[in-house]
C-alpha cells in the first residue's frame, strides 16, 4: 500500500488508533499508539517523535528524541486489539538530521538491501527462515541472590505420563504423550496442538503472511513449527517479527505461552531458526548453475564467504547465551563448519527436494529464533557476498554423516564457538566484511559487543547455578 491506500484503509475499516511498531537491538518489537484523529498522510514522510533513551542498545537519554517514519507496506489490522486498530513497522531517523538511525537494526536491513544492488553483486534477496517454538501450559522462574529456579509444563510432555492432570489444569490424563525427541509429525489427538497451530496460521494469512506448512517439531512438550513463504530479506524480517507476534497472541488465548528460546528444555531437542537464502539479479537465480548439488561458482563462493565468517555470524543469528546450549558437538544442532547436500549434520546444507533453478538455495542450521532478524539476514548475506567478492574456496563437500566420523576424522571439520562470548571475540576480530556499504557501522558492532556482554554474558557468569549445587554442594 501507498500513505493515500492506507489513509483510505482506515476509513474503510474504521480504524480507531495506530499502532506504530520498531525493535531494539536485542530484537524485541516495541510499539506506542496513537489515536486516528491525530495521523494524517504527512507522518509518511516527516514521522512521529518518540523518546528512545529507555530502547535496549538505542542513545543515552542526552540524545533520546527519535522519529519514526512509517512504512505504509507494513500496514495490517492488529489482530489482537479489541478496537480496530492499524499496525505499521516503521524505521527510526535522526530528528535533526533524518538520516536513518545507525543503531535502529531495521535500518541494517535496508542499507543491506541497498548494498546488494549497488555492489552489482545481485539485486534481491530471499530468505526463508523456518522458526520453531515451544507451547507451554505453565511457566515459573525466579532469579534473586540467595536462589534461582525455572519450571515449565507441558500437558503432552511426556514427563507428565503418570501426573493427575485434573488437579493441575482441570482436565484427564488421557496418556498420548509424546517421548523426548519423539515428536516429528505425529497424528492428534498425540499431537495436541494442531488447532491452536491451525488459528496461528489463519491469522498470520488474514495478517499477510503466506503460510507453507505447519506441524509438530522433534521434542516433547509441544514443540512446533511453522513455516513462511520465502521473501525479500526486508520483508522477510518484518515477518519473522510479525510471525513471533502471532504465534505469542493466539497462545495467549488458549492460556499457553509461547517460548522462542533455543534450549528451554535439558535432553531434548532445542529449537532453531534454519535460514535459507538464495540472491538474484535481473529475474536469475544466481545460486543455480553446474556444479556440485546443481551450484553455480557463485554460490560456492558465498558458501565459501559464509564459512569465512561463521562465527561472526553467530554472534547476531546465535545472540544469546542459552543459544550455546543448543549448539553443542555431538548433540541435535549442525555446529560443524561444512556443507553439504541434503545433509542436516552439516552447518551448511544444499536442499535437493526439486531441480528447479528457482528453488536453488543454501541453508545455513545454526541460527536460532531469538536472533533479531534485521541483523541476523543482512549479516548472513554479506558474509556471502564477501565470498562472492573475493572467490572463496569453501573447500570440498562433506557428504557424510558428521556425527558418526572417527573421531580423528571429526577433529579436522572446523566448530562453530561454543558461547556468546567465543562468538562477540570473533565479531571483534572480524567484521570488516560488516562494514561495506555503511551497512553496519564501527559504532553499531561496538555498541552491540558492549550491550551483550554487559546486560547479558557478566550477569549469567556471575551467578550460582542450580545444577552447581547439584556437582558441588556435599564436596
Amino acid at each position: 500500500m501507498k500513505p493515500a491506500d492506507v489513509m483510505k484503509f482506515c476509513q474503510e475499516k474504521g480504524v480507531k488508533f495506530v499502532d506504530f511498531k520498531f525493535v531494539d537491538v536485542p530484537g524485541v518489537q516495541q510499539h506506542f499508539t496513537v489515536p486516528i484523529a491525530d495521523i494524517e498522510e504527512s507522518i509518511f514522510t516527516e514521522g512521529h517523535g518518540f523518546d528512545g533513551s529507555s530502547i535496549r542498545g538505542f542513545r543515552e537519554i542526552n540524545e533520546s528524541d527519535m522519529l519514526i517514519i512509517p512504512d505504509p507496506t507494513t500496514a495490517h489490522i492488529d489482530p489482537f486489539n479489541d478496537t480496530p486498530t492499524l499496525s505499521l513497522v516503521g524505521y527510526v531517523v535522526d530528528p535533526m538530521t533524518h538520516e536513518l538511525f545507525n543503531r535502529d537494526p531495521r535500518n541494517v536491513a535496508i542499507k543491506a538491501e541497498q548494498y546488494l544492488k549497488s555492489s552489482g553483486l545481485g539485486d534481491t534477496c530471499f530468505i526463508g527462515p523456518e522458526l520453531e517454538f515451544f507451547l507451554f501450559n505453565d511457566v515459573r522462574f525466579e532469579s534473586s541472590n540467595n536462589g534461582s529456579f525455572y519450571s515449565v509444563d507441558s500437558v503432552e510432555a511426556i514427563w507428565n505420563s503418570g501426573k493427575d492432570l485434573r488437579s493441575e489444569y482441570g482436565i484427564p490424563n488421557l496418556g498420548n504423550k509424546i517421548p523426548y525427541k519423539g515428536g516429528y509429525f505425529p497424528l492428534p489427538p498425540v499431537d495436541t496442538l494442531q488447532n491452536v497451530r491451525n488459528e496461528m496460521v489463519e491469522v498470520m494469512e488474514e495478517c499477510g503472511i503466506h503460510v507453507e506448512t505447519h506441524h509438530h517439531e522433534v521434542a516433547t512438550a509441544g514443540q512446533c513449527e511453522i513455516d513462511m513463504r520465502f521473501d525479500t530479506l526486508l520483508k522477510m524480517a518484518d515477518k519473522s517479527m510479525l510471525y513471533k507476534y502471532i504465534v505469542k497472541g493466539v497462545a495467549a488465548r488458549h492460556d499457553m505461552s509461547a517460548c522462542f528460546m533455543p534450549k528451554p528444555i535439558f535432553g531434548d531437542n532445542g529449537s532453531g531458526m534454519h535460514t535459507h537464502i538464495s540472491v538474484w539479479k535481473d529475474g536469475k537465480n544466481l545460486m543455480f548453475g553446474n556444479n556440485y548439488a546443481g551450484l553455480s561458482d557463485y554460490a560456492l563462493h558465498f558458501i565459501g564467504g559464509i564459512l569465512a565468517h561463521a562465527n561472526s555470524i553467530l554472534a547476531f543469528s546465535n545472540p544469546t547465551t542459552n543459544s550455546y546450549k543448543r549448539l553443542v558437538p555431538g548433540y541435535e544442532a549442525p555446529v560443524n563448519l561444512a556443507y553439504s547436500q541434503r545433509n542436516r549434520s552439516a552447518s551448511i546444507r544444499i536442499p535437493m527436494y526439486s531441480k528447479s533453478e528457482k528453488a536453488k538455495r543454501v541453508e545455513f542450521r545454526c541460527p536460532d529464533p531469538l536472533a533479531n532478524p534485521y541483523l541476523a539476514f543482512p549479516a548472513l548475506l554479506m558474509a556471502g557476498l564477501d565470498g562472492v567478492e573475493k572467490k572463496l574456496n569453501p573447500g570440498a563437500p562433506l557428504d557424510k554423516n558428521i556425527y558418526d566420523l572417527p573421531a580423528e576424522e571429526a577433529k579436522r571439520v572446523p566448530k562453530s564457538s561454543g558461547s556468546l562470548d567465543q562468538s562477540l571475540e570473533a565479531l571483534e576480530k572480524d567484521h570488516a566484511f560488516l562494514l561495506k556499504g555503511d551497512v553496519f557501522t564501527q559504532d553499531f558492532i561496538e555498541s552491540y559487543i558492549e550491550y551483550k556482554r554487559k546486560f547479558e554474558i557478566d550477569p549469567v557468569r556471575l551467578r550460582p547455578h542450580p545444577h552447581e549445587f547439584v556437582l558441588y554442594y556435599n564436596q
